[in-house]
């Protein structure tokens, strides 16, 4: 966990705190921003640390298997049952299930989840013997329950019990001078790893990395230079900012010396409202563009268009790092 900005500290010690209390914690920020990093964290310093960390992400469960998931199943139990198969609370005995992206269960998985949470108690498909289960229960979303809580697309009761203990993690925006130090660890591991020689980034790209909003976190970062080391010839890696790499909006230009039409004026203001509308919808969403689309009253095509031109929305998932390389935060 890199960095030594107020916000990265702050997290630490929270990390540190909530890894000594044996609780449920709900995990909550942008896409990219390292909640899986953070629940790491907290495992391993908690005194489960000797037990498994078992990461589920909640989207890629098909809801028709989501009990035989958690709890699994006995031989016969379905068609296709020709075994018993221990389910993740199973495997997850004695150390941490990190339930990531809760938010994408469905109304059957949330009612699942919240039988299990109040007494650790579940039965697998097929089997009559209702079984006891030690897990800890670290759950992640890139979009605020309580904000889908509040519009009835999440459980209030779920909510509650994920959310005893309640870690925020900051976007990278917001963590002054970080970005240094995770640019450089990033290109530490990219010599490691493909080892085509040190390498460090010019000052001026260094500059406008300071301003830039970075909808896609620290994900967007690593991307970004994992790409330019591949692709840099020299030592010093200069990255001029691409078209999807706008500033954040500092606001619209004043016309000076009739220098604009009102027209031109206009249409500026507009960009620029358009714009910081959007950044702001979504830092809201998390960088889930769906919602995003619900709570600007605009169809999810419609607004993938505004996205498009202004260079917004999720940066792309390829050319990750392996897992060893894990995303710092």
């Amino acid at each position: 966990m890199i960095g030594h900005s107020p916000a990265l500290r702050e997290t630490l010690r929270l990390v540190a705190r909530m890894a000594a209390c044996d609780a449920p914690v709900l995990i909550e920020g942008e896409t990219g921003t390292g909640k899986e990093l953070a629940a790491r964290a907290i495992h391993y310093q908690s005194v489960r640390k000797d037990g498994p960390f078992i990461p589920v992400n909640c989207g890629a469960i098909p809801d028709t298997l989501i009990e035989s998931e958690l709890f699994g199943h006995r031989k016969g139990a379905f068609t296709d049952a020709k075994d018993n198969q221990p389910g993740l609370v199973t495997l997850a005995e004695g150390g941490t299930l990190f339930l990531d992206e809760v938010d994408a269960l469905s109304t059957k998985g949330q009612v699942t989840l919240l039988r299990f949470l109040q007494d650790q108690e579940f039965r697998p498909l097929g089997a009559r013997q209702v079984l006891q289960g030690n897990v800890r229960i670290l759950a992640a979303s890139n979009t605020s329950l309580a904000l889908l809580a509040e519009r009835g697309a999440f459980r209030s009761d779920l909510l509650y019990r994920l959310k005893i203990l309640c870690l925020e993690l900051a976007p990278l925006r917001e963590r002054s001078g970080d970005i240094e130090e995770l640019a450089t660890w990033f290109l530490a591991a990219c010599d490691k790893r493909f080892g085509l020689g040190t390498r460090v980034i010019h000052p001026d790209s260094l500059a406008w990395m300071g301003h830039y909003h970075w909808p896609g976190n620290i994900r967007e970062l690593e991307n970004l230079l994992y790409r330019e080391y591949l692709l840099s010839e020299g030592t010093v890696i200069r990255i001029d900012p691409p078209k999807a790499m706008h500033p954040m909006p500092q606001g619209t230009p004043e016309p000076q010396g009739g220098e604009l039409t009102f027209h031109r004026a206009k249409a500026r203001a507009v960009e620029a409202f358009e714009r910081a509308y959007l950044v702001g919808l979504l830092g809201l969403a998390g960088g889930n563009v769906s919602l995003a689309a619900k709570l600007a009253g605009k169809e999810r095509r419609s607004l993938g268009k505004l996205l498009k031109k202004y260079g917004l929305g999720n940066s792309p998932r390829q050319g990750r790092f392996s897992q060893e390389d894990r995303i710092p935060i």
